[in-house]
């Protein structure tokens, strides 16, 4: 932006990426050891996008070249320049000239003491997701620390927050295909093709596209494990169908207007959360009978609405299955300070602050905004009939991650609740999932609890209040009798009949059953 020149993409070099795979390999260039190098002081400051520590941490290795993992966080991470010859020897199968012609550092063949600079950013990356631990190197553009200016409106991303809570919130059973809607740097199809035979990327931006690219080939993976196509939203895959979809789209809601710009990985060029509420009702187009869509969004909520009303709408349009979990909600000032410095202006920048800060105020009040929402959409076509799942819940609080297996475990359970009736579900034994703990709350001198809580050690860490009566159908529930088994000992020993107990407690075992807190034998 402000006519700052484009710097060109990675070029993919199959033999020349492949030697840059081992050379980062052999230099145990990963998550744990660089943390190691830097130590707690100095990493905490670089997540902070504070960089000096981190300079003076790794500042050693500047001039002979030392840890070569210091000297790629040095040139990759940090954005400083390096020593010819220390970027050699710790690059020396692919070398200063092939990651050259791979469009990772300037133009080489230098003398061994003049320095070279990144044109990207390649750093080690590490998350687990419910197929376990992972770990990749992933290109993006050079971030504001590397560079000290602004972003550029066609920046590439690397791996944020955002992304990582999608991945870790994404069902990993094994898929046959999945597609991975605005891949970005390509992070979300580095997940899927852990759990998929096929993943299709897609972007409308190509240069997002290039860096996805030397991403995948960096892992190993070809284009026969991940393809990529150019494109807006679902328009590159219209005739195709999918078995999971995943999407970190581009949610965030940004005034149209001349004077304030649009980022390519963020602002889908759409007024307020259309481009969301399209996302949301057309998706279905593209799964598969029992495919499933999930997705980081942004919804707006107006004057006198609840959060889940306008969301729920566009679920109810789409035809589908829906579990929608509001995560954090901001009122028009937070969202406009939000976004405003992640473009990288601050209040230092009065002038623009101002009119940015102003524009975002207006936009949103022209629509009524009260606030903005943002939460995690899984929906899921159903694999015959209608849909039975309409969830909307607020879960701002903590959650035990990776979220994708118990949301996994949620859509099975509500399948084998639902096709239950209150029969079959008398003659299932059920058992107390491990995570769950009972807590008991007395007046003192008292015999009987006034409070009984269940509380759920994993996953949404949902907290229960139990009444008596439920609170011993919990306490029985170890796989022995059966529900109805269990019902009549309660009826007979608090003195009512069989048929009122079922009916007090069974509707709450069908919700301790969808959660998780019980589950079927």
């Amino acid at each position: 932006m402000g006519g700052v020149s484009t710097p060109p993409a990675p070029v993919v070099v199959p033999e020349l990426v492949a030697a840059l795979r081992a050379d980062l390999t052999a230099a145990a260039y990963t998550v744990e050891h660089v943390e190691d190098l830097l130590g707690p002081v100095a990493a905490g400051a670089l997540d902070r996008g504070e960089a000096l520590p981190a300079l003076r941490a790794t500042e050693p290795a500047a001039p002979t070249g030392g840890d070569p993992a210091a000297v790629l966080t040095r040139c990759f991470v940090l954005g400083v320049p390096v020593p010819v010859r220390a970027l050699g020897a710790a690059l020396p199968g692919v070398g200063v000239e092939g990651a050259a012609l791979l469009g990772l550092v300037d133009a080489a063949g230098r003398g061994p003491d003049d320095e070279v600079r990144a044109r990207v950013d390649l750093r080690p990356y590490a998350a687990s997701d419910g197929a376990g631990e992972a770990a990749w190197w992933v290109v993006s553009d050079l971030g504001e620390l590397a560079t000290g200016g602004a972003l550029r409106t066609d920046h590439v991303l690397g791996v944020g927050g955002a992304s990582v809570t999608l991945a870790q919130a994404t069902v990993s059973d094994p898929r046959r295909r999945v597609l991975d809607l605005g891949t970005g740097c390509g992070v979300q199809a580095l997940h899927a093709s852990r759990h998929a035979e096929h993943v299709v990327a897609t972007d409308l931006s190509t240069r997002a596209l290039a860096f996805a690219a030397f991403t995948t080939a960096l892992a190993g993976l070809g284009p026969d494990r991940v393809e990529l196509r150019a494109g807006s939203m679902l328009e590159p895959v219209a005739d195709d169908t999918f078995d999971l979809v995943v999407s970190n789209p581009p949610f965030v809601i940004t005034p149209r207007r001349a004077d304030v710009p649009a980022y390519d990985y963020r602002d889908g060029g759409r007024a307020g959360d259309d481009l969301v509420r399209d996302l949301v009702t057309g998706v279905g187009a593209v799964l598969a009978p029992g495919g499933v869509a999930q997705m980081l969004a942004n919804w707006e909520i107006r004057d006198g609405e609840e959060w889940h009303e306008r969301i729920g709408a566009w679920v109810d349009a789409s035809g589908l299955d829906a579990w929608v979990v509001q995560r954090d909600e901001q009122d028009p000032a937070q969202y406009a300070e939000t976004w405003i410095r992640d473009g990288g202006t601050t209040p230092a920048d009065r002038a623009a602050w101002t009119a940015r800060y102003g524009a975002w105020l207006d936009d949103l009040a022209s629509r009524d905004v009260a606030s903005v929402g943002f939460g995690i959409v899984t929906l899921r076509r159903p694999a015959t009939g209608r849909p039975t799942l309409r969830r909307l819940e607020s879960q701002t609080g903590s959650l035990r991650q990776p979220l994708g297996p118990v949301l996994a475990a949620g859509l099975a359970s509500h399948d084998a609740v639902t096709a239950l009736s209150d029969d079959d579900l008398a003659a299932r034994h059920l058992t107390v999932a491990p995570d769950v703990t009972e807590e008991r709350y007395l007046e003192p001198g008292a015999v009987d609890p006034r409070v009984v809580l269940l509380r759920q050690g994993g996953g949404f860490g949902r907290t229960v209040q139990a009444g008596t009566a439920l609170a011993a159908f919990v306490g029985a529930c170890d796989g022995e009798l059966t529900a109805g088994q269990i019902v009549g000992a309660l009826g007979a020993l608090l003195d009512v009949p069989a048929a009122d107990v079922a009916a007090d407690v069974l509707p709450s075992v069908r919700g301790l059953l969808a959660d998780g807190l019980l589950t079927l034998v």
